[in-house]
């Protein structure tokens, strides 16, 4: 199926992206598994509640779960700051090799947890290589990918979290605890093994001096051969556009101060990665996944609530596959509207049969075994079009060359703070003001997140990567 999603001469099957789909792929992997360690949390959180189910020796009190499912985001600020900070020094490759350590003690921990404190330590590590991700992942498709197709390429990022959350949650509802991690622990290994196959970007090796290493690389992630002489001259053009353009940024300085980031661009572009990131989280979509299985139980489905989890996680891929279809082709604030006009009202809709669920008498039986589930898988589907997977690649191309990879980072240390905060309040707001109050909370915040995208972001299709535009 992925093979069909774009068939024209600019489709990133054509056979000069070859090695930047193949290199995006195989990033994308450490992002597949640590989907499988955020979906593995879902079902969990409700099993380790519940006395006859916890598959360990204790089980977990409301704070107790609330602070296992927000730990991820500390971690995550850890990661986005740490990697933020690595990524001009040590490089793009290196920090992709470092992103596979974090998740591997994640399981570890899982494995050998005798006491909830070991959970904790667990989901902060994932956390590490989950932010780390996000600060990694975008700037490197960013800098190998041709812009015609480094939309597709970066959601791709969206794509294998939610099919390895597909499978956590698969895992984590069917599959016994112990058995998960030593299973799974083996996917970070054969992931670095693969990135030795891959360069590091032309533009770092170019930022370092390093002409002839860029070149190589270049004529890499080009596929280049140099089979006829306007194809030679094609590829010097282009590398001598993308020395210049580097050599522009080094020369306004080596080193980025702080000044740099309170230029009126920097801080009118901060401020809208923040927001797009800020919005993403309001509306709920990153909570509701994280306590589906809950969710589910709220609302007294007739479906175990880990098949709906399950079933939810097919949608999530749906949802993300749509995205690379469309991004590159209406835009990333098209994306961003529909996905929040439309998110917003499907919230409506499922607060509206919480409510019914929670404060009154009415008979839903003929309803209970399927409604529910298809306005949340609605919500996820919406969610996953645009909200979620397309403010990576906003922040990427709005942010300035000379800041993005410190400017990356800080947005999303805090989009982990922003995602903290939801995750720690969403159980105790349920459990104070009910599912249903919570609900409309998140669609009050898609309407008011409509509005501030119409009015405020700029579309980013196309923009260069290495030309500071204005």
């Amino acid at each position: 199926m992925l093979f069909n999603f774009c068939k024209n001469s600019e489709g990133v099957f054509n056979s000069a992206y070859r090695m930047q789909l193949l290199a995006a792929v195989s990033v994308t992997i450490i992002t597949f598994c640590n989907g499988i360690g955020l979906g593995w949390c879902a079902p969990m959180l409700a099993k380790l509640q519940s006395a006859s189910e916890s598959p360990l020796d204790f089980t977990a009190t409301v704070q107790q779960t609330s602070w296992i499912g927000s730990l991820v985001c500390v971690g995550g600020i850890i990661g986005n700051v740490l990697f933020g900070v690595l990524l001009d020094r040590i490089g793009r490759k290196a920090c992709i090799y470092l992103l596979a350590i974090p998740h591997m003690c994640f399981w570890i921990l899982v494995y050998v947890a005798p006491s909830i404190e070991y959970l904790y330590a667990a989901r902060f590590t994932s956390g590490v290589t989950g932010g780390g991700t996000w600060v990694v992942l975008p700037i490197y498709i960013g800098e190998i990918a041709d812009p015609n197709i480094r939309g597709r390429l970066t959601s791709l990022f969206t794509l294998f979290l939610n099919v390895g959350m597909l499978i956590g949650y698969t895992l984590s509802s069917y599959v016994p605890y112990h058995i998960i991690p030593i299973a799974v622990i083996l996917l970070p290994l054969l992931y670095l093994l693969i990135e030795i196959y891959f360069p590091e970007t032309p533009s770092y090796l170019l930022h370092c001096g390093k002409e002839e290493e860029a070149k190589k690389s270049l004529k890499f992630y080009s596929n280049y051969t140099a089979s006829t002489k306007v194809e030679m001259e094609k590829f010097n053009i282009k590398y001598e556009e993308l020395k210049t353009a580097v050599q522009q940024q080094k020369s306004q300085s080596d080193a980025v101060t702080l000044r740099d980031f309170f230029t009126k661009r920097a801080l009118r572009t901060l401020g809208i990665a923040n927001m797009v990131f800020l919005i993403s989280i309001l509306t709920g979509s990153y909570a509701l996944l994280s306590y589906m299985s809950t969710v589910f139980v709220a609302v007294k489905t007739d479906i175990h609530p880990d098949t709906n989890t399950v079933i939810i996680g097919v949608v999530q891929i749906l949802g993300a596959y749509i995205a690379i279809i469309l991004v590159d082709r209406f835009g990333r604030k098209v994306l961003l509207m529909i996905s929040s006009a439309s998110t917003g009202i499907c919230l409506a809709a499922f607060g509206t049969y919480a409510f019914f669920v929670e404060e009154t008498s009415v008979d839903l039986t003929p309803y209970s075994s399927w409604l529910a589930l298809v306005l949340m898988a609605l919500i996820i589907l919406t969610a996953n079009v645009g909200k979620i997977p397309v403010p990576a690649v906003v922040v990427v191309e709005i942010l300035p060359p000379k800041i993005r990879a410190n400017g990356v980072s800080f947005s999303v240390a805090m989009l982990s703070i922003f995602a903290f905060t939801m995750l720690k309040v969403f159980p105790p707001c349920m459990e104070a003001f009910g599912l249903a109050t919570t609900i409309w909370g998140f669609a009050v915040f898609s309407a008011l997140g409509l509005l501030y995208i119409t009015i405020f972001v700029p579309e980013t299709k196309g923009r260069s990567m290495n030309v500071d535009e204005n």
